[in-house]
């Protein structure tokens, strides 16, 4: 099998990266703390002094990081993956980053004879860990299909949705979706519990019907059990809804939900509820 570069070995990659070794993968990967690239170590990885020094063996170089600065930094900055790459490589950025910015960075690494894919991922660590997410795949079709055998070591749906930036638009469109319902789920389990019922049946109850979603079957046991420890932290979610108010304020147009949800997570953010998973988002009222 082709040898892989992973950059970004966190909360999401370090699961991705160990799927990627079980399946026969050889890998370099790199990560700004060291450490945490210990455990992949173990397991076979190649632990590399920098991106640039990723893409000096590898022809295929994943990139799973925080935001759009941290993603241009590794592929464009000083010891970046675009020093090193061969001709014909390939960039597949499973960030979550600006569609805008995506557009740019494909541009720019086309000029230089390479391709790009954005390919942002949902399902959380869960998911990353059992190799269940779902993959939505923006940029060259040809490049897609040349890569579909690698989204499949990782992901159970993997969706081409167009050009390039077309992947972090649907993402952020699950974004939205998301942490709407996640919003219903919060306000629905609080109103149960104001009004006497029992959580764990009213939870049962509900999830089993129209009502049911991701968010409300997934986190709600955990909101139950006052659970917060990040699968995808509130932090992380304000991030994407921020590039969805960006996007939408680009677009133009009427989209109150999403003003609604970023309000109350830029509000989680000022109570210092940031580094718990999306379901402390039920701790705004708790507190």
């Amino acid at each position: 099998m082709v040898k892989i570069g992973f950059i970004g070995i966190g909360n999401m990659g370090k699961p991705m990266a160990t799927n990627l070794l079980r399946a026969g993968y050889s890998l370099s990967i790199f990560n700004r703390r060291r450490e945490k690239c210990e455990a992949l170590t173990a397991l076979g990885a190649e632990v590399a002094e920098s991106p640039q020094h990723v893409a000096e063996s590898t022809k295929v170089v994943i990139t799973m990081l925080s935001d759009t600065q941290a993603v241009e930094q590794v592929l464009f900055g000083e010891k970046g993956v675009v020093l090193s790459l061969k001709p014909g490589s390939t960039v597949i950025d499973m960030s979550t980053i600006s569609p805008v910015a995506t557009v740019e960075f494909a541009r720019r690494l086309e000029a230089l004879g390479f391709q790009m894919l954005d390919a942002p991922v949902s399902g959380g660590e869960k998911g990353a860990v059992a190799g269940t997410l779902g993959i939505m795949v923006g940029g060259r079709r040809s490049t897609f299909e040349e890569c579909h055998p690698l989204f499949h070591t990782v992901g159970k749906t993997v969706t081409y949705v167009g050009p390039s930036g077309h992947g972090q638009k649907t993402k952020l469109v699950n974004q939205l979706v998301g942490a709407t319902n996640l919003l219903g789920a919060v306000e629905g389990l609080r109103l149960a519990r104001a009004a006497g019922l029992d959580l764990e049946t009213t939870l049962q109850a509900v999830s089993s019907g129209a009502a049911s979603s991701w968010m409300l079957a997934n986190l709600g046991p955990l909101i139950l059990k006052e659970e917060f420890c990040p699968g995808f932290s509130i932090r992380l979610q304000h991030k994407d809804l921020k590039l969805v108010q960006q996007w939408i304020s680009e677009l133009g147009g009427d989209f109150p939900a999403s003003n609604l949800v970023y309000l109350l997570f830029t509000r989680a953010l000022e109570m210092g509820l940031g580094d718990q998973g999306n379901q402390g988002l039920i701790n705004m009222w708790e507190r």
